[in-house]
């Protein structure tokens, strides 16, 4: 039996609060574990409008780098199971364009662990637009660091990655770019509201994220990373949008796989992507990133805890070992990025939870 709402009641106060100082506009939680769902909230409203609607668990974020988890580690995971991509491919193998001695070793995995050598982040999309012009410009970039000499978390690799995600699915007889594909995983798991480039019927019920300067606008329904935008809408490090129950839902399935259920992919490739790299200094393993007492799931997960976060302030934690997610949804961009009190909520929500939980 799911405990009572009254368990997490400090929980609720947390968010509470964070709005009233402006932390972020909304919030939606979903915690719960594989065979249930233990608590749902929402707070705030959409936006600081004195009419703004009030947010609920039906309310859709701009999920951010929780795409490259939930679409693009998975569907990397899919190709594998499928043989129509191997994680020690390297990636000149499938991109013309990665040419040179300095790159010539990195690897799929070396992408997904963010030790391939690549920046963190350009702005290549002030002057690129499309697959072409990204891969080429991204291809031909000098590396930052000899490739797994160290970790550096990178937007570029995961741009990369779906386009072998792509190309591989194409090769192997599956049709579809990494949107396709993922709307064939949503369907098949019954994830609800969790897309690319969402409908104009979701605009009412979306959070707005940030007013942005670039494209002179408020932006709500259209991903707010700009070279996500340059992309199209559909990238791989982001442009899901969906909302806490959807999340929570990916969250089950990624349990029931790890207890043997093959949900996301066979249980011992997702055994593979979920160890932790042996690269200096890392705290990844294959896209997710791992327990620390430093990140943003707080200090009383389990060692063998995974999760991602995402910049307009959405995160995702789960813990196996407690049989335990936690999904966080916010819009903490709204209505400017350079708001980053969430730094010190998120730890402090993930604590309450697990504290609620009796742990």
């Amino acid at each position: 039996m799911p405990p009572s709402a009254s368990r997490f009641a400090a929980v609720a106060d947390l968010l509470g609060d964070a709005v009233v100082r402006r932390v972020f506009p909304c919030a939606t939680i979903e915690v719960g574990g594989r065979d249930d769902v233990y608590w749902r909230h929402a707070c705030g409203t959409l936006s600081y409008d004195d009419a703004a609607t009030p947010a609920t668990l039906d309310t859709v974020f701009d999920l951010a780098s929780l795409t490259k988890v939930l679409a693009t580690t998975t569907l990397v995971m899919q190709a594998v199971d499928a043989g129509a991509l191997r994680l020690d491919d390297p990636v000149g193998r499938w991109l013309d364009e990665w040419r040179g001695e300095d790159r010539s070793t990195v690897t799929v995995a070396d992408l997904l662990e963010h030790a391939g050598g690549l920046t963190t982040h350009l702005s290549f999309f002030r002057d690129h637009q499309g697959r072409a012009e990204f891969q080429h410009a991204i291809c031909t970039l000098p590396l930052e660091y000899p490739p797994r000499s160290q970790s550096v978390y990178s937007d570029l690799g995961f741009v990369l990655l779906a386009f072998l995600v792509a190309d591989a699915a194409g090769s192997h007889g599956v049709g579809g770019g990494l949107d396709d594909q993922f709307d064939r995983l949503a369907q098949r798991l019954d994830l609800g509201d969790l897309r690319y480039r969402p409908p104009a019927a979701w605009r009412h019920r979306t959070a707005p994220t940030e007013v942005d300067p670039w494209r002179g606008r408020l932006l709500r329904g259209e991903v707010h990373d700009e070279n996500g935008w340059a992309l199209g809408g559909v990238a791989g490090h982001t442009g899901l949008f969906g909302t806490a129950p959807a999340v929570g839902r990916f969250a089950r399935a990624l349990l029931e796989t790890l207890d043997g259920g093959a949900r996301l992919a066979t249980p011992a490739t997702l055994a593979r992507f979920l160890q932790h790299s042996t690269v200096p200094g890392s705290s990844r393993a294959l896209g997710w990133d791992t327990m620390l007492v430093t990140s943003s799931c707080g200090h009383r997960l389990s060692a063998d805890a995974i999760g991602h976060t995402g910049f307009t302030g959405t995160s995702l934690w789960v813990d196996p070992q407690q049989d335990l997610y936690v999904v966080l949804l916010t819009n903490r961009v709204h209505p400017t990025r350079h708001n980053d009190a969430i730094l010190a909520v998120r730890p402090a929500v993930h604590d309450a939870v697990v504290e609620a939980l009796g742990g």
